[in-house]
């Protein structure tokens, strides 16, 4: 007898579940600039040899997409450097308050993931740029998109906001 009553809550809440799914919003036009990283990246570049940085190849893996309320666009990557591999998950965003992109990225390199990197980022056509700063440095990594499948990065640090100096460089190819 209790099972008409269940299976009819569990129906209602089926078409409920698709109906809210079904309007799930679209992306903001701030927010679908964000859209390009939507999918699966393999990055191939090199240190350079910069202070105490050793020279090297390095290889990552960035899988994105969107949060189920397309207010975030989510990146996982696993970053298989020189001397260490780091793994790390990204969010970016559209903050309407103070009209800007910010990325916010917590990384596992020594397996506490405590060291966030928060950075305002900015989007002129194809090019982003995100600025944070950590140990008083400014780090800058540059993306240019040179179609929606090919990338290059870029990453810089400045003791002064004005003199840069590239850390590591290297091409992201869209694999799905």
């Amino acid at each position: 007898m209790h099972r008409i009553p269940m299976l009819a809550t569990l129906i209602t809440s089926a078409l409920v579940s698709s109906a809210w799914c079904a309007d799930t919003p679209t992306p903001p036009a701030e927010l679908q600039a964000l859209d390009i990283t939507a999918g699966t990246w393999l990055y191939h570049g090199e240190n350079l040899a910069v202070g105490n940085q050793k020279a090297g190849k390095w290889v990552w893996l960035e899988e994105c997409g969107w949060s189920a309320n397309k207010a975030f666009m989510a990146c996982s990557f696993t970053m298989n450097n020189p001397d260490k591999v780091i793994k790390s998950h990204a969010v970016s965003t559209y903050n309407h308050s103070d009209k800007s992109y910010w990325h916010y990225e917590m990384f596992d390199s020594d397996g506490s993931g405590a060291d966030p990197f928060i950075a305002r980022m900015t989007i002129e056509g194809n090019t982003w740029a995100e600025y944070g700063k950590a140990d008083n440095k400014t780090y800058r990594v540059t993306y240019h998109y040179l179609s929606p499948t090919k990338v290059t990065v870029r990453i810089e640090l400045s003791v002064d906001d004005v003199h840069w100096t590239t850390l590591a460089q290297g091409e992201g190819i869209k694999q799905q």
